[in-house]
């Protein structure tokens, strides 16, 4: 039997050998480097047998796929750790995670962070000991039968979900089986170290209607200074996770009776939100975008036209069943069909297009409750919402538009360094989630991807991301703990303006049915405010910042005096405050540093007297200047949206 290897090479050897063997006859250090392998591009465990010509690859840490295994066999240490101290505990899902791992479990009762050093300590226990992994296969009813006997009643709903003759794979390490497809390491002491950093509630598969399980976050890396470093990365997140900084800091709240992901924005975060949408709006305009204003609601019969009722009703708000005159309504997910209506009203000639639509759009989307996280996943929110429609010869020029303008804005707001591009395709295999029509997704994946590579715009792909009407360009960010959301988006749609009946006449009098651009310029605010806020830790830039002067009398004398500069301040438009107060100075400062105001005027009887101020920037002592002086600084730096 031959063997190809990585690196071209090929080996005779005798069918039936593994992976790990093979390891072993190139070299000591392979053998202990290895975690897994790859037979014919497909992951397996290293103790699989090999019993025909094939291509070969030893996994080692170094590799993506070496780390996610790593990493989702200490989920199961993990696993074994908690059924060792809490055996009455019930196990859901562990999967591996970007830098770590988690399980799922059900326990009878409550537990915290200080509970979690016995099952760190269990989990080094079963390192230690180096056990064994061992892969076995059974029928679907010997699965059921094994999984009874343990009274795992989670494992048993996955196994029922399986087709009646799936062969299903489970693991076994010392006394401990748990189901898994795998691949895993060969043993359990492959797994250097382990950190357990988190408790969180989850619910089971994610339906807030299913019971609250505890999830048990950890982390595992091949070194013991990369757990170092990643805790002190953590700490610095939890400093500037917008969820506690931006309560902390007063931009907005949330109260249980007015319900899970609806925030409320307080005076600062208010005013945060009305900069970034004015900013944003007056650019659309400056573009050639038309404003609109549409209904928060609709009936079901827009929805069913667009294809949302059919596609997406489990993520929207139905507004009872029977409402007025017979009619169901729910309120909008989206703009799109709104503004396909405004298009609709009036023939379109090709010398209208391309027709730009923005709106500054409310929506409401349901989300459940275990995946709502202050402002990120939200379940009312507020997007820079548009369309573009357009004739097909238009369509890659509006398209680099839409770029443009996304990369403007992230420009702007400081967030360009830490995004990346996905190209979200449909999944033909699911095809009950998109619309089913092969010949247009090919046409219009074809047409994004040209358009991209002409672009030369660089980006992964995710299979299974797109819209239900069309492929899409996510713009991709991470929040400070490494989790990926889509900030913002650019869609291509080639099927609802057939399905709304949108035409224009084109050049020879003919009717013909245009293409649509969805697009949004920077996403949703509340997301990106929440991005914003973990990028600077709270300290904005000028012109974002909610107060942006504040102006210090040192002595009562001096009150009136930073009054008349504080009203001269907002006359032009700056956001200043007066602090009169009966404190002493070195007080007043350091208060507005916790407040991270950008700029502070300290005002004396000699900055009274000779008309200057003595200026302070949030870090540093800039001294005294002529006032004219400090405002033509502050003036050009929020007129030019300075970053720094």
């Amino acid at each position: 039997m031959k063997i190809t290897l990585k690196d071209g090479n090929s080996v005779e050897v005798e069918s039936g050998i593994t992976a790990e063997q093979v390891a072993k006859n190139i070299s000591d250090n392979l053998l202990r480097a290895a975690l897994c392998a790859r037979v014919n591009g497909e992951l397996v465990d290293l103790k699989t047998p090999l019993t025909s010509d094939c291509t070969l690859e030893i996994v080692t840490y170094k590799d993506e796929d070496g780390r996610e295994v790593y990493r989702h066999t200490a989920s199961h240490i993990l696993a074994q750790a908690i059924k060792n101290v809490y055996p009455a505990a019930q196990l859901a899902i562990g999967p591996a995670t970007a830098t770590g791992f988690y399980y799922d479990v059900d326990l009878p009762f409550a537990i915290t962070m200080d509970d979690l050093e016995a099952v760190e300590n269990e989990m080094n226990e079963i390192i230690a000991a180096d056990l064994p992994i061992e892969r076995e296969v059974v029928t679907r009813k010997a699965a059921l039968a094994k999984m009874q006997g343990f009274g795992e009643s989670y494992k048993m709903q996955l196994i029922e979900e399986l087709p009646a003759r799936s062969k299903i794979t489970f693991y076994r390490q010392g006394n401990f089986v748990d189901l898994c497809r795998g691949p895993h390491l060969p043993s359990t002491g492959k797994v250097k170290h382990i950190k357990l950093v988190q408790l969180a509630g989850a619910y089971w598969k994610g339906d807030e209607h299913n019971k609250m399980l505890t999830r048990i976050y950890g982390v595992a890396f091949e070194k013991k200074s990369e757990v170092e470093e990643y805790l002190t990365k953590l700490a610095e997140a939890k400093k500037r996770d917008h969820n506690k900084l931006g309560r902390d800091m007063g931009l907005f709240m949330t109260e249980e009776r007015v319900g899970q992901g609806l925030p409320l924005f307080m005076p600062k975060g208010a005013k945060m939100m009305q900069t970034m949408q004015r900013f944003v709006e007056d650019e659309e305009e400056r573009r050639g975008y038309m404003l609109t204003k549409t209904p928060y609601m609709a009936k079901s019969d827009l929805y069913k036209l667009s294809g949302h009722w059919d596609h997406y009703r489990d993520g929207m708000f139905i507004i009872g069943d029977e409402v007025m005159d017979d009619e169901v309504l729910a309120l909008r997910p989206m703009t799109c069909p709104f503004q396909y209506m405004i298009y609709k009203n009036g023939l379109k000639s090709y010398r209208d297009l391309p027709c730009r639509y923005a709106e500054t759009s409310t929506l409401y989307r349901k989300e459940a409750s275990g995946e709502m996280h202050g402002l990120i996943r939200v379940r009312q929110f507020t997007l820079a919402d548009g369309h573009i429609i357009c004739t097909p010869e238009q369509l890659e020029n509006e398209f680099k538009g839409c770029l443009d303008l996304c990369e403007f804005m992230l420009n702007t707001f400081g967030l360009r360094d830490d995004i990346f591009y996905r190209f979200s395709r449909w999944d033909p295999k699911d095809k009950e989630k998109y619309i089913n029509e092969p010949k247009k997704w090919k046409e219009a994946e074809d047409t994004m991807k040209h358009i991209l590579d002409d672009l030369g715009v660089e980006y992964v792909e995710g299979i299974g991301e797109a819209a239900f009407y069309g492929p899409k360009l996510d713009i991709q960010s991470r929040n400070v703990y490494g989790k990926v959301d889509t900030l913002l988006t650019i869609q291509v749609d080639m099927f609802l303006a057939e399905r709304f009946d949108m035409t224009y006449v084109d050049e020879n009098g003919e009717k013909k049915t245009p293409y649509i651009i969805h697009r949004s310029s920077i996403g949703c605010y509340e997301r990106t405010l929440a991005l914003l806020i973990e990028k600077f830790g709270g300290a904005f830039p000028l012109w974002l910042s909610p107060e942006q002067v504040r102006v210090l009398s040192l002595t009562e004398r001096t009150a009136d005096k930073c009054k008349e500069i504080t009203e001269w301040l907002k006359k032009r438009g700056v956001l200043a405050t007066a602090d009169n107060r009966n404190e002493k100075i070195g007080y007043k400062i350091r208060e507005a540093q916790v407040d991270k105001v950008p700029y502070m005027l300290i005002i004396g009887d000699k900055e009274a007297a000779q008309n200057v101020v003595s200026v302070r920037h949030r870090n540093d002592d800039l001294g005294a200047m002529s006032f004219d002086e400090f405002y033509s600084k502050i003036r050009e730096e929020i007129d030019t949206k300075a970053i720094n």
